[in-house]
C-alpha cells in the first residue's frame, strides 16, 4: 500500500470507529468497547508506519481538487514531513492510551458508547490537521475539536459546573476562531491559495501584502485554541470534564493545534516583526502568570491545567523567536509526560474517593496506597520541571538554547528584544515551574491530610498506561535531541552549557525552596484538620467518584482555593499574592466586568423591548380591527328607523362642512 493511502486511512479509521460506536451503541453493546480501542490503536499503527516510511526523506504531497470555487480553489491535499508524522505517532500514543484507560474508568458509565465515539472523532479531527495541506480542510479539523470538547467536557451535563466549564470553553475558543477565519481568507486571498506550501511559498518571496494584520488574526485563534493569555481562562474550568478526556485535550489534541499550525505558517509571522513581538509578550506572560497561577491551586487537576498552559507558552516563545524545531521538540515531549500526569491524577481520585475530588490538602497516605501513581506521576514531574536526563530538560533547553541565540541577534528576522523577553521569562518560568511540580508532589502523596479509607488496588488497565506513558517521560529527550534535527530543519537541538547551568539550576533551586517551604508550613500546621473528608464505598467507580465530588463539593473549582491551610507551600512562597494567583489574578471577574455584563444588560433590554414595545405593538395594531368591528357589529340593528337616522344625520353633517368651507 502506497504511503498516501495509509496516511488517509489513518483519520479515516477513527471515524469510521466513531460512527459505528454511535449506530450500535444501544443495539449492540458489547461491541462499543473492541470499536472504541481497535481503530484508534491501528490509527496509532499505521501513523508509526507512515512515520517510519516518510523518514527524514524530502516532503510527501498529494491533492485532489474537491470542486471549483472561483479564484481560490479547495483541495483534498496531504503534506507528510518528519514534523507531521511525528506529531501524528504522538496523537495516536496518546489517544490509544486514552481510550485504555476509559475501558476501567468509565466502564459503568451509561453515556461511555458516545463517549468513545466522541474521543474517536476528537482524535480523527486532530489527525486531519496535522496531516492536512489544506488551510480549509485543516479548519474542518479545527472546528469539529472545538465540538467535541464542548460534549466531552459537558459529559456529565447534569452537574452545573460541568455545564458551565463546556459553555465557557465553547464560547472562548469560538471569541478566537472568529478573527482567525477572517485571517484564514485574508491569507488566502494574498497567496492566492489555500494551500500551505503555495501560502510559505508567497511567504518566502514576500508576496504578503498584509503579513502583520493576517498573523495577528490567526494569532487570535491560536490563543483561544491553545489557551494563550488572554483567552486561557477556560482551561483550567474544562478539568470538570472527566480525567481521560483532560489528558486527550491537554497532551495531544485541541490545544497543540494552535502550536502546530504557527509552527506550520511560521514564515508568515516572522515576515512581521511586529506580530513576533506580540507572540513574545503574550508568550512571556501565560508563562509566568500561568506557573504562579499553578503555585496556588489545591485542585491537582487545576495545577495541571495551568501546568500546560505555561508549557504551552513555551512552545509559543520558541515560535516567537523563529525556532520551529525547538517548539515541536516541547509539544512532544510535553504530549508524553503530561498525558501520564493527568491519568495519573484519574488514579489518585480512585484512589482517595474522597468528596473533595482533587484537592491536594484534603489528601493523606496516597503514596502507600497508589505506588504506581506516585512512581509515574514522580518521573512525569521531574520531566515537567526539566530535571536532567528526563525528556522535559532537553526539550525545554531547546527552547532556551533558541531564545539565547535570538537574543544575542544571531537569527535572521528576529528582533533581539524578542529574544531577551522569551529567554528571561523562561528561566523565571522554569523556576516556577519546578517550585509547583515539587508542591503537587509532596501534597499529593505525602501530605498530612485526613487518611482515606482503602480501596484497594488500582485497576490493572489504568495503571499499566501509566508505566507505558512513563517510557517516553524518561528516555525520548536524550534519544531525540540528536535524532530530531534530521526529522527537522536540521537546527541543533543539544543543550547548550549556559542554559543548562541557568535552567537546571533555577529549576533545583526551585525545587529545594518548595521543599524547605514544605516542611516549615508542615511543622506550624493546625492540630485540626481542615474538613470533614468522607470516603466513597469500597470498590467505588473513579468517574463516580469524580462525578460526586464536581456536585457536592463545587468549591473545588473555585473558593477551595483560598481554604487556610496552613501547611501549603505554596501560601507561604507567594504570601499576599497568594490570594490572586489562586483566582487566576482575578481575570473571570475582569472579564465579567467587561464583556459578561454588558452583555447581559444589553440582553436585558432586547428581552425589555421586545415584550413592551414589539408585544404591545402587535397587540395595538391587531386590537384596532378588532374594536371597528365591535362597533360595526352593534350599529347592525336590523332596526330601518335607525339606519334612516344615521344617513339623515350624516346628511347634515355634510351638509354643514360645505357650507363653512364655502
Amino acid at each position: 500500500m502506497t504511503l498516501t493511502a495509509l496516511a488517509v486511512l489513518v483519520p479515516l479509521l477513527p471515524f469510521l470507529g466513531a460512527a459505528a460506536g454511535l449506530l450500535l451503541g444501544r443495539r449492540a453493546p458489547g461491541f462499543v468497547r473492541p470499536l472504541a480501542v481497535l481503530p484508534t490503536a491501528t490509527a496509532f499503527a499505521l501513523a508509526a508506519i507512515v512515520a517510519a516510511r516518510q523518514g527524514t526523506g524530502a516532503p510527501t504531497d498529494a491533492a485532489h481538487r474537491l470542486t471549483p470555487t472561483g479564484s481560490v480553489p479547495i483541495d483534498l491535499a496531504l503534506h507528510l514531513d518528519g514534523f507531521s508524522v511525528l506529531i501524528a505517532v504522538l496523537v495516536g500514543l496518546v489517544a490509544t492510551c486514552v481510550q485504555l484507560y476509559s475501558l476501567s474508568y468509565l466502564r459503568h458509565d451509561p453515556r461511555y458508547p458516545s463517549y468513545a465515539a466522541l474521543v474517536s472523532l476528537f482524535t480523527a479531527a486532530m489527525f486531519l490537521v496535522v496531516y492536512s495541506g489544506d488551510l480549509m480542510v485543516l479548519l474542518v479539523g479545527w472546528e469539529v475539536m472545538g465540538i467535541c470538547s464542548y460534549f466531552l467536557v459537558g459529559h456529565e451535563w447534569e452537574n452545573e459546573v460541568a455545564r458551565a466549564a463546556s459553555i465557557k470553553a465553547f464560547l472562548v475558543t469560538k471569541l478566537g476562531d472568529v478573527p482567525f477565519l477572517i485571517g484564514v481568507f485574508a491569507l488566502a486571498a494574498d497567496a492566492h491559495t489555500f494551500r500551505i506550501s503555495g501560502i510559505l511559498t508567497a511567504a518566502g518571496h514576500g508576496r504578503l501584502h498584509h503579513p502583520t494584520l493576517i498573523a495577528l488574526l490567526l494569532l487570535a485563534g491560536v490563543a483561544g485554541k491553545s489557551a494563550q493569555f488572554p483567552l486561557h481562562s477556560w482551561l483550567p474550568d474544562a478539568m470538570a470534564g472527566p480525567t481521560p478526556v483532560s489528558a486527550l485535550i491537554h497532551a495531544a489534541t485541541m490545544v497543540a493545534a494552535g502550536i502546530y499550525l504557527v509552527a506550520r505558517l511560521l514564515p508568515v509571522f516572522t515576515a512581521s516583526a511586529a506580530a513576533l513581538t506580540v507572540l513574545a509578550a503574550m508568550a512571556a506572560v501565560t508563562m509566568i502568570g500561568s506557573a504562579l497561577a499553578a503555585l496556588a491551586q489545591d485542585d491537582i487537576k487545576r495545577v495541571l491545567a495551568y501546568s500546560t498552559i505555561g508549557q504551552l507558552g513555551y512552545m509559543a516563545g520558541a515560535l516567537a523567536v523563529g525556532n520551529r524545531d525547538a517548539a515541536v521538540f516541547h509539544l512532544l515531549s510535553h504530549g508524553a509526560f503530561k498525558a501520564l500526569l493527568f491519568l495519573g491524577a484519574g488514579v489518585v481520585i480512585h484512589a482517595s474517593g474522597t468528596n473533595s475530588l482533587t484537592a491536594m490538602s484534603r489528601m493523606g497516605s496516597l503514596g502507600k496506597r497508589a505506588p504506581d501513581a506516585m512512581w509515574t506521576m514522580g518521573i512525569a514531574l521531574a520531566a515537567l520541571a526539566a530535571l536532567p536526563p528526563l525528556s522535559g530538560f532537553f526539550s525545554k533547553e531547546s527552547v532556551l538554547r533558541a531564545a539565547e541565540h535570538a537574543s544575542a541577534g544571531h537569527a535572521a528576522h528576529i528582533p533581539p528584544g524578542v529574544g531577551w523577553t522569551v529567554l528571561v521569562s523562561g528561566l523565571a518560568a522554569a523556576l516556577l515551574t519546578a517550585a509547583y511540580a515539587a508542591r503537587l508532589f509532596l501534597l499529593a502523596f505525602r501530605g498530612s491530610g485526613p487518611e482515606v479509607a482503602d480501596h484497594g488496588r488500582q485497576p490493572a488497565a489504568m495503571t499499566a498506561v501509566l508505566w507505558v506513558l512513563a517510557v517516553p517521560t524518561i528516555a525520548f529527550g536524550g534519544l531525540a535531541y540528536r535524532r530530531l534535527p534530521d526529522w527537522f530543519g536540521h537546527a541543533p537541538l543539544a543543550p547548550t552549557l549556559i542554559t543548562s547551568v541557568l535552567g537546571g539550576g533555577l529549576a533545583l533551586v526551585g525545587v529545594l525552596i518548595t521543599y524547605g517551604a514544605w516542611k516549615a508550613a508542615t511543622a506550624t500546621r493546625r492540630a485540626v484538620p481542615m474538613g470533614a473528608v468522607s470516603a466513597e464505598p469500597a470498590g467505588a467507580e473513579p468517574e463516580l467518584v469524580e462525578i460526586e465530588a464536581m456536585a457536592s463539593h463545587q468549591a473545588v473549582y473555585g473558593d477551595i482555593a483560598d481554604a487556610d491551610d496552613p501547611g501549603d507551600p505554596g501560601r507561604l512562597l507567594l504570601g499576599p499574592l497568594h490570594r490572586h494567583a489562586a483566582r487566576g489574578f482575578h481575570l473571570d471577574a475582569l472579564y465579567g466586568a467587561l464583556f459578561v455584563r454588558p452583555v447581559l444588560a444589553a440582553a436585558e433590554l432586547v428581552r425589555l423591548l421586545d415584550r413592551e414595545v414589539v408585544e404591545n405593538s402587535v397587540r395595538g395594531v391587531a386590537g384596532v380591527p378588532r374594536l371597528l368591528g365591535a362597533a360595526v357589529r352593534k350599529a347592525q340593528t336590523g332596526n330601518v328607523q335607525t339606519y334612516l337616522s344615521a344617513l339623515l344625520a350624516g346628511a347634515v353633517v355634510l351638509a354643514v362642512l360645505v357650507a363653512v368651507g364655502a
